[in-house]
C-alpha cells in the first residue's frame, strides 16, 4: 500500500511539473505574440533607377552595380518617309547615347556611384535613405532617399574663358515613394538642377526646377509596366543666348516601359520623349516634343556583384 501511495505522489508531482512547464510555454507564446513586429517595405522598385529617374531603391551593403543603358534615334522623323523604315526606326540611325555606371553601398542607408555619360561627360553621385516604409512597431508611411550628383563636361573647349569649375552642373532629388500594395509603387520627385555656366542672354538661369512622377505596376513575378512623367518649371522657353540665337526646350518628358527580372539581370526596355542620356539633360535641355514620333527606343541592364560578404546578426 505504501508503495501504491509513494507511486501515486511521484506521478502526481510530474504531472504538475508538466502542466507547470505548459503553461509557461503558453505565456512565453503569448507574450511573443503581442510583440510588434517590423513590417519593412522591400522592393518599391525593382532598380536603382524607374527609366531615367532615380528611384528610392539602392544596391545592398557590400554590393556592386553596373548599369548600361542606351537609347537610340527617333522613332519617326518628319519628313524623312521611307528612309525612318530603313534606318528601323531610330535603331540604325547612327545617333544613339550610352549611360555607363557603377554604385556601390557601404551601408544600408547611402550609396555612391561613378558614371560614363558620352561625349566626354561624367559623372559622381550619392544617395541617402532618409526614411523606410514600414508598419508594425514603427508606421511610417512613405520611403524617402535623398540624391545629390555632380556632372563633369570634359570635351574641348575655347580658351581662356573655358575654366574647368564652369563645366560642372549638379542635380539634387528628394526620392518620395510608397508602395501601396505588391503590385503597384509610385514616387515623387522634385528636383533642382544647376549650372555653373549658362550662355546669358535673356531669360537664361543657372537654376532650374522640375517635378516628376513614376510609377510601377508588377504584372507577373518577374515583370512589370514602368512609367515616368516629368515637367520642367522655369527656363525653358522665350531664351536668347548670348549670340541673340533663339533657344527653346520642350518642359514635358514622358517615358513607358517594360521591366524584366531573369534572376541574375534586370531588364529594362523603354520609350522615352528624351534621347539624352543623363537625368540634368533630360530635365532642362529637351528638345523632343511628346508626340509619337519623336519618342526613342532604349534600354537598361543592370546587373548586382556581391563585392563585400555581409554577415547577418540577430
Amino acid at each position: 500500500m505504501k508503495k501504491i501511495l509513494v507511486y501515486l505522489i511521484v506521478t502526481f508531482c510530474f504531472m504538475l511539473k508538466a502542466f507547470a512547464q505548459d503553461d509557461l510555454l503558453n505565456d512565453l507564446v503569448k507574450d511573443d505574440a503581442a510583440k510588434v513586429k517590423k513590417n519593412i517595405a522591400t522592393a518599391t522598385f525593382k532598380s536603382t533607377r524607374i527609366i531615367n529617374m532615380q528611384s528610392v531603391e539602392m544596391t545592398g551593403k557590400g554590393n556592386l552595380e553596373f548599369m548600361i543603358s542606351h537609347r537610340f534615334g527617333s522613332v519617326w522623323k518628319d519628313g524623312k518617309g521611307w528612309g525612318n523604315v530603313a534606318q528601323l526606326f531610330g535603331l540604325n540611325a547612327g545617333a544613339a547615347n550610352t549611360y555607363m555606371s557603377f554604385d556601390y553601398s557601404f551601408t544600408n542607408w547611402m550609396n555612391v556611384g561613378f558614371a560614363a555619360t558620352g561625349n566626354s561627360k561624367y559623372e559622381t553621385w550619392t544617395k541617402f535613405k532618409l526614411l523606410r516604409q514600414q508598419s508594425g512597431a514603427k508606421n511610417i508611411p512613405i520611403t524617402v532617399s535623398l540624391f545629390s550628383s555632380a556632372s563633369f563636361d570634359g570635351t574641348e573647349g575655347p580658351s581662356p574663358n573655358d575654366f574647368a569649375w564652369n563645366r560642372f552642373s549638379f542635380i539634387n532629388q528628394l526620392l518620395v515613394a510608397r508602395k501601396f500594395n505588391e503590385n503597384f509603387s509610385l514616387q515623387l520627385t522634385p528636383s533642382y538642377i544647376h549650372y555653373n555656366y549658362v550662355p546669358y542672354g535673356i531669360n537664361n538661369t543657372n537654376n532650374i526646377f522640375s517635378l516628376g512622377i513614376g510609377g510601377r505596376y508588377k504584372i507577373t513575378h518577374k515583370t512589370a509596366i514602368s512609367f515616368e512623367y516629368s515637367r520642367q518649371l522655369n527656363g525653358y522657353k522665350n531664351l536668347l543666348d548670348e549670340t541673340a540665337s533663339a533657344v527653346n526646350y520642350v518642359p514635358d518628358l514622358f517615358s513607358l516601359g517594360y521591366d524584366w527580372d531573369t534572376g541574375g539581370h534586370i531588364f529594362q526596355f523603354f520609350f522615352t520623349s528624351s534621347s539624352a542620356a543623363t537625368n540634368i539633360a533630360q530635365l532642362t535641355t529637351n528638345t523632343n516634343e511628346v508626340r509619337l514620333g519623336n519618342f526613342s527606343l532604349g534600354f537598361n541592364l543592370n546587373r548586382s556583384y556581391g563585392i563585400k560578404r555581409v554577415v547577418k546578426t540577430q
